[in-house]
């Protein structure tokens, strides 16, 4: 492991409740050599079609303990990556590391070296303005979406409620994530909340999560507008797979309107599912999701 980065101890990630699944690993990826990225693979590894579910911030693969049995328990691959500086991945201990490009790179090495094909690209929050900018990088590789309360930023304001968000996360280099996670959705039990602060012993492990507010591209001269931007032609024009949209209503951040805006930029996306009482991490409700979304995708 590089000497400016920490790794989560294992004996925190023991016991957390609902996430049964073994780690996997992966230091050798392109351009992130040394730097070890976690990942759950869940389901037959041959399997015709991968489940790539991707989280955002301050959350891990935790966050898709609801999801994966369902899709996994239906004959698919399910794929699931911490982002560096999230979950059981090390996390480089300079805030300044963190950048869009540094984890889009590494999302894009981690597919390419896990060959992964006939993905249907699940992500929220982050893993949506990440995660939607790639399949016009790979087109081959993708097969389906899923898409959650997320956004594709090109470069305007986020709105008043975001911008709450940031000056608030900005506030708290040491955020207290298991109070955040109850408060945006009051069904966690206090357990659960705990388990989405387990690879956060203290502040010094919390960069990535300082810094991904600071990312979203609210001006134009910043990183990730030009991708996003051509993302959002690319799902306008090119796009002719499957879509699948859930909606947790009651999230004042990325919510009704803001996901009606990401519709109307997806070829063919069908009307949402919308989960009155699902906030922002509306993966929260998994269990509904996932058996909606494999019944639409005919898997």
């Amino acid at each position: 492991m590089p000497p400016n980065a920490l790794r989560t101890p294992d004996d925190r990630f023991v016991g957390l409740p609902g996430y049964p699944f073994a780690p996997h690993y992966r230091d050798d990826l392109a351009g992130y050599e040394g730097l070890r990225v976690h990942y759950l693979d869940e389901g037959p590894a041959d399997a015709a079609v991968t489940f790539l579910c991707l989280h955002g911030q301050p959350t891990w693969s935790y966050l898709y303990r609801r999801m994966i049995p369902l899709f996994a328990g239906a004959g698919h691959r399910v794929v699931a990556p911490d982002l560096l500086g999230f979950g059981r991945s090390d996390k480089p201990v300079d805030d300044a590391v963190y950048s869009f490009g540094f984890h889009r790179g590494m999302l894009m090495a981690f597919i390419a070296a896990l060959d992964l094909r006939n993905i249907v690209l699940v992500c929220q929050d982050w893993g949506g303005i990440l995660g939607l900018t790639i399949p016009p990088t790979m087109p081959d590789r993708f097969g389906r979406l899923l898409v959650m309360n997320t956004t594709l930023p090109l470069g305007t304001s986020q709105g008043p409620g975001f911008d709450a968000w940031r000056a608030y996360n900005r506030s708290r280099p040491d955020l207290d994530i298991p109070a955040l996670m109850r408060r945006s959705d009051p069904v966690i039990t206090q357990a659960e909340a705990a388990a989405y602060g387990a690879p956060f012993p203290d502040a010094r492990y919390k960069a990535g999560v300082r810094r991904f507010p600071e990312l979203v591209m609210t001006s134009p001269d910043m990183e990730g507008v030009a991708e996003a931007r051509a993302a959002a032609d690319w799902w306008r024009n090119d796009w002719r797979g499957p879509t699948f949209m859930a909606v947790g209503m009651a999230d004042p951040v990325l919510g009704p309107q803001v996901m009606a805006q990401l519709r109307a930029t997806i070829h063919g996306c069908p009307p949402p599912l919308e989960i009155p009482e699902g906030g922002h991490f509306v993966q929260e409700q998994g269990e509904r999701i996932a058996r909606a979304a494999l019944e639409a995708f005919g898997l």
